[in-house]
């Protein structure tokens, strides 16, 4: 993905001016804080946005490519500085700036699949790989367990059939729980949920993952007898 990409044509949109050197911004200090650029922003210098764009974009990308497919990536990469940009206003400073945009990126890319259809893997793609670490993920007794399991290579095309199954609720809160590694109470900042929510669609979501493999697992025996 290009973050060039993502960079020229968020600017477009907002009507805002590529990063300039700015001798007096930077001062002696090296590169602005995100405070010093924020306040310039709502000064009404709307152009330091880019700056902005510039220093999260690899971040937000990184956030993105974890959670939508890959030809969508800059386009809701795009969307999450727009969203950013227009709610600018919202952002308190109780948490970093970081922070607060990497809400925004998961819960841009929860919007995402809440507009998609369910998708279906057929059975015959799946490789004895694939059978071995279903079995394997189904056998796991421990969160320890479950969550090496899913983080192995045979686990990625399974999972992204198993994802596509899930609500999209279901669906965030299972990445940032069980694949990101994120706390529950961490899910539900970034999310914008309550802590109960997310640690009852964490049990859920793992519960449906399990029921999934099951399913997939005895279509396979079906189609080999």
């Amino acid at each position: 993905m290009s973050t060039g990409g993502v960079m020229t044509n968020t600017l477009e949109v907002l009507g805002i001016q590529p990063p300039m050197t700015d001798e007096a911004f930077i001062g002696l200090k090296g590169e602005p804080d995100d405070g010093d650029i924020l306040q310039r922003i709502r000064r009404g210098e709307i152009d330091r946005n880019a700056d902005l764009i510039s220093r999260y974009q690899r971040h937000v990308i990184r956030i993105v490519s974890r959670r939508v497919p890959t030809d969508r990536a800059e386009e809701i990469t795009h969307d999450v500085f727009v969203r950013a940009y227009v709610g600018l206003a919202q952002f308190s400073g109780s948490v970093s700036f970081e922070h607060w945009l990497a809400g925004i990126a998961v819960r841009t890319c929860y919007d995402f699949w809440r507009g998609r259809k369910r998708e279906e893997l057929p059975v015959s793609a799946l490789t004895n790989d694939h059978q071995q670490w279903i079995e394997q993920t189904l056998a796991a007794q421990s969160e320890e367990q479950f969550h090496n399991q899913v983080r192995r290579h045979e686990a990625i095309e399974v999972l992204e059939w198993a994802l596509g199954q899930l609500s999209p609720e279901n669906r965030a809160v299972l990445t940032l729980v069980h694949l990101d590694g994120h706390s529950v109470r961490e899910a539900a900042q970034l999310l914008g949920w309550s802590l109960v929510n997310v640690k009852v669609r964490a049990h859920r979501a793992r519960h449906i993952l399990r029921t999934l493999l099951l399913e997939r697992r005895r279509q396979e025996d079906d189609t080999t007898q």
